[in-house]
């Protein structure tokens, strides 16, 4: 049966998850890029002070996420079509109270192929052609460090396409209809590389690669949240946000 996953109601998911034990790198100390890992972290200071304020969000922090990723990418244009989504870790009490507000807890790509290129073509300003196009997640915590449920990113490199699984993802938000588009799951891989950045400020951001229509670079970075081991009772709950966002060079 094709794997199915829901935003909310996460009782309906159609998805045979299995645990597997992997190491997971600092790539602080060991370093990540863009094209090559397909994952980097930066200084960004925002001008928000609540993250939680969604018309600020939309207002002021998804075009200071278009001047971000251009500036990082060189491309010649930024769409950052979606609002932020904001997900807290389970101890918070907070995760499931907004829509989509979950840690995700199996690995995945939030686009396939077919949904990357559809959604670049949507998103294109009228009359230009398509050099090549990327979608990207800007992550970053604003609960503070360290944090109890990080996210872990695989290394692009480690990542055969025989790993992925195309998926449906399910939107159902209460009081609205759903809509779904294709997204991936990963099977487990041992050769895979996992990797993270430890005790993230809100002045830090991930940016990491879910879809590339370039060859020859990191086409897509797996990723998943998981439990820190070391997690004590005074460390904050992890709140987080991701903005998301289509870069295009064109012709």
């Amino acid at each position: 049966m094709r794997p199915r996953y829901h935003a909310n109601d996460q009782s309906l998911d159609v998805l045979d998850i299995e645990h597997h034990a992997m190491d997971i790198v600092d790539a602080r100390g060991a370093g990540a890029s863009l094209d090559i890992e397909g994952a980097e972290i930066f200084t960004h200071v925002s001008a928000l002070s609540d993250f939680g304020d969604a018309d600020a969000v939309w207002g002021v922090h998804r075009a200071e996420i278009a001047a971000l990723l251009r500036e990082r990418t060189g491309a010649d244009f930024v769409a950052v079509n979606a609002p932020g989504v904001l997900r807290f870790s389970e101890r918070s009490g907070r995760a499931g109270t907004l829509n989509n507000s979950r840690p995700a807890r199996f690995a995945h790509v939030d686009v396939s192929d077919a949904t990357a290129r559809e959604f670049a073509e949507r998103s294109c300003p009228e009359g230009k052609r398509i050099r090549r196009f990327a979608h990207y997640n800007v992550w970053r915590t604003f609960s503070g460090a360290p944090q109890d449920v990080p996210l872990t990113l695989c290394d692009a490199r480690s990542v055969s396409r025989k790993d992925l699984i195309a998926a449906d993802a399910v939107f159902d938000e209460g009081g609205k209809a759903d809509w779904s588009f294709e997204g991936l799951v990963v099977a487990h891989n041992p050769a895979h590389r996992w990797m993270w950045f430890p005790d993230m400020t809100r002045d830090e951001v991930i940016i990491f690669k879910t879809n590339d229509s370039f060859p020859g670079v990191a086409h897509c970075v797996p990723h998943v949240a998981f439990d820190h081991p070391d997690c004590a009772e005074d460390w904050p709950s992890r709140a987080s946000i991701e903005m998301r966002g289509i870069v295009f060079w064109f012709e």
